[in-house]
């Protein structure tokens, strides 16, 4: 079984029709059932719609199409009968709930490409989450897999305390490092027109709405994905977050090998950067050799206020 964040309407605003109406959708503004049209692989999917989208929205990009038709796919599709959906209520809690029956399309009806939903009683209050969960729960984005979060779900689903500290990828070898370096992430996104970065590149958006945190890939959520101001050129942000250099240098290239193959428009070139708390030695040696990854190192600055 897995688990699967689904926002129903933006700011949640779909929650309490699809809590009372027993299941989960989208819209995306595509209007034709999907049934008979729904392939074994994502990407097959999105090759054919992708384009269908972008006639639709003109004024849309590939990369923000990719991420549409990526979502209504994983909810038709990819999210099997017996995995579980967590949806925010927009009041600070989320129910849990059971997919049950395969796609069906509903005309003119609120999110109309739907999955049925068996929903639990139990409610999972947000202030409850690890800080790892509710910044994972809370990243941009329609859809996310949160399977590596099983564990702790399964605990707050049971009423269970769990740990403040929670990391699930067994690449990770600083656990701690993880957390800030999470932090880090949030802050970075926050703050970005003050960094250097943020002079060249804009996080990537859709209508005003940051997506490009977190951003869903075929190997997994990249962290930042940017475009500088000219459109000329995309950026894959990495932080180590705790874990091996050479894992987090593979991973770079992973993403920027998607990026380059999915997602840039032609013309479009793709860099890197790596962004660690301390020198690695294995990471520059491993970048010598890539010269469309940089290598950042940050530094945290606390001061104490006499009040």
């Amino acid at each position: 079984m897995k688990y699967y964040r689904v926002i129903l309407g933006k700011k949640s605003i779909y929650a309490e029709e699809c809590f009372a109406g027993n299941f989960v959708g989208v819209d995306f503004g595509i209007t034709e059932d999907l049934t008979h049209n729904l392939p074994e692989e994502w990407r097959t999917f999105n090759q054919e719609f992708i384009p269908i989208y972008l006639k639709k929205h003109p004024d849309k990009t590939k990369i923000g199409a990719g991420l549409c038709c990526g979502a209504l796919w994983t909810v038709a599709k990819g999210i099997k009968n017996g995995d579980s959906v967590l949806c925010a209520d927009g009041s600070g809690h989320y129910r849990v709930g059971e997919v049950i029956g395969d796609y069906t399309y509903r005309q003119g009806e609120t999110l109309p490409h739907r999955r049925p939903v068996c929903w639990l009683n139990q409610i999972i209050n947000r202030s409850d989450m690890s800080e790892t969960l509710k910044s994972v729960l809370g990243a941009p984005g329609t859809v996310s897999n949160v399977t590596g979060y099983h564990d702790e779900i399964e605990k707050l689903i049971g009423g269970l305390p769990v740990p403040t500290v929670v990391s699930t990828d067994e690449t990770v070898e600083d656990p701690a490092a993880f957390v800030m370096e999470k932090h880090l992430e949030d802050f970075l996104v926050q703050n970005w027109a003050q960094t250097d970065l943020g002079r060249e590149y804009d996080i990537f958006e859709e209508e005003g709405e940051i997506v490009g945190q977190q951003y869903s890939t075929d190997t997994g959520p990249l962290d930042i994905l940017a475009i500088s101001k000219d459109k000329k050129s995309l950026l894959v942000v990495e932080l180590k977050k705790g874990r091996a250099s050479d894992v987090v240098v593979g991973q770079t290239l992973r993403y920027m090998g998607y990026v380059q193959e999915e997602l840039a428009e032609e013309g479009q070139s793709v860099k890197g950067i790596i962004i660690a708390l301390e020198d690695d030695q294995r990471i520059r040696r491993a970048l010598a050799v890539v010269p469309s990854i940089v290598f950042y190192r940050y530094q945290i600055s606390f001061k104490l206020m006499r009040v």
